[in-house]
């Protein structure tokens, strides 16, 4: 509502003149440890995206505006914390390697490290895509993350030997291969696990089922005397 006077329109109440003046507040700069946080924020969400990207395009055809895309960051993060795709790719692989030494205790039952990586890889089937990338590509350099896991699978095969897990006549390489072509399977085929099981690879009931049958046929190759068993390769 306005006041008229001698023809000019003016506000009927006005501001006082002692009110403050608009003023806009500075932004606080972030504390150390909150550079911190959205750091490792920021490259965990970086490191997902580029698993998800890799999984389904291969290193050579994932993008890196995609997996910035799907991690909702700013692409130059990338380069940033990993000098580009290409060190992105393999700071995957030596994440991963780290964290399947930490997977299995030392001791643990062939049978049931088995069982474990079918059903983390049922689970999220994304490692086991990359690897098979990985394979198509003819990538077959190992970060020294890697190179340990494998070394630490193959030790941890001979001693389920020593154990009488399976016969001295098999080799740890061949069997250690022979498990993880059984491991993968379901989860790189599901349309042959299902021709195979006329169940969803996807379903508890598969599960349940593939592993029951997984810890039959690796118990059939335990020895009757341990004692002889000696892992060779």
């Amino acid at each position: 509502m306005t006041t008229k006077k001698a023809g000019i329109s003016a506000p009927a109440t006005a501001a006082p003149e002692d009110a403050p003046a608009a003023r806009s507040r500075p932004r606080r700069a972030p504390r150390a440890d909150e550079r911190q946080r959205d750091a490792e924020r920021s490259r965990a969400l970086l490191l997902d995206a580029a698993l998800e990207e890799f999984a389904r395009h291969g290193l050579a055809g994932a993008r890196v505006q995609d997996i910035a895309t799907r991690a909702g960051v700013n692409k130059q993060l990338i380069s940033y914390y990993f000098g580009g795709k290409d060190g992105l790719y393999r700071e995957l692989q030596r994440e991963w390697a780290e964290r399947e030494a930490l997977f299995t205790e030392e001791n643990t039952p062939l049978e049931e490290v088995a069982v474990r990586y079918l059903e983390r890889g049922l689970a999220d089937p994304r490692p086991a895509r990359l690897a098979i990338w990985r394979g198509l590509a003819g990538d077959d350099q190992h970060t020294p993350e890697e190179a340990s896991a494998i070394d630490t699978d193959l030790d941890r095969l001979r001693r389920a030997g020593e154990r009488g897990e399976f016969s001295p006549d098999l080799d740890t390489g061949f069997l250690r291969l022979a498990v993880m072509g059984m491991v993968m399977a379901p989860i790189v085929m599901p349309h042959t696990a299902r021709e195979a099981s006329g169940l969803d690879p996807h379903s508890p009931e598969f599960r349940e089922r593939y592993s029951e049958q997984i810890r039959l046929l690796l118990r059939q190759l335990a020895t009757t005397d341990p004692g002889s068993a000696h892992g060779t390769g």
